[in-house]
């Protein structure tokens, strides 16, 4: 019987014009796959053409006013989605392992991803695997879910690393947030040495 294969965690941060696919856009996504160790694998990274007939919300378009810099960063070069999400589907079956979407909020993330997966390329190489990290804190942290908020978390959990509302960059401090929490994680559930 062969061994399974190790997990892979695919960290991905969604930048999109609203709250939903279909009626608003993704306009840029990136996601960094991590090694349980942190071992920064690869990562990927466009920015998308706009879906036909989608317009932004007007909500999510005022809070766009406000970061300029990444507004503009996630509109430079736009791609087709179709030839993006092909690409993609490419990038996650060749990592060396079994791939396992993690996001912050994952309900957001995900669903413009799968989405976006089945629409243009018409599978996910997810599946349905996807980890939301708050979800993992409330375990962690043993608190209610509203309550497992960032500000919330201890310090030993974060990198140096900046969240600048640029896909890749927030998908790669996100990611090393969850491989800091599954080490933490790990050491808890550890058998005791004998004697210590």
């Amino acid at each position: 019987m062969s061994r399974p294969r190790p997990e892979i965690y695919v960290s991905t941060d969604v930048e999109a014009d609203g709250p939903i696919p279909g009626p608003h856009s993704m306009l840029s996504f990136g996601s960094a796959a991590y090694r349980a160790d942190k071992t920064l694998v690869s990562t990927f990274s466009a920015n998308l053409e706009l879906l036909p007939g989608a317009a932004p919300h007007p909500d999510t378009e005022a809070w766009w006013r406000t970061q300029p810099e990444a507004w503009a960063a996630c509109r430079l070069e736009p791609r087709d989605p179709a030839e993006v999400m092909q690409a993609y589907v490419k990038w996650v079956d060749e990592l060396d392992g079994a791939p396992v979407f993690v996001g912050y909020p994952v309900a957001y993330d995900f669903l413009f991803v799968y989405w976006y997966l089945l629409r243009f390329a018409g599978r996910s190489p997810f599946s349905h695997s996807a980890l939301d990290i708050k979800t993992f804190a409330m375990s962690l942290l043993g608190k209610s879910y509203r309550q497992s908020t960032k500000r919330n978390m201890p310090k030993r959990w974060f990198d140096p690393l900046p969240h600048t509302h640029h896909a890749l960059d927030d998908a790669i401090e996100q990611g090393a947030l969850f491989c800091n929490m599954l080490a933490e994680w790990r050491a808890e559930r550890s058998p005791m040495v004998p004697g210590s």
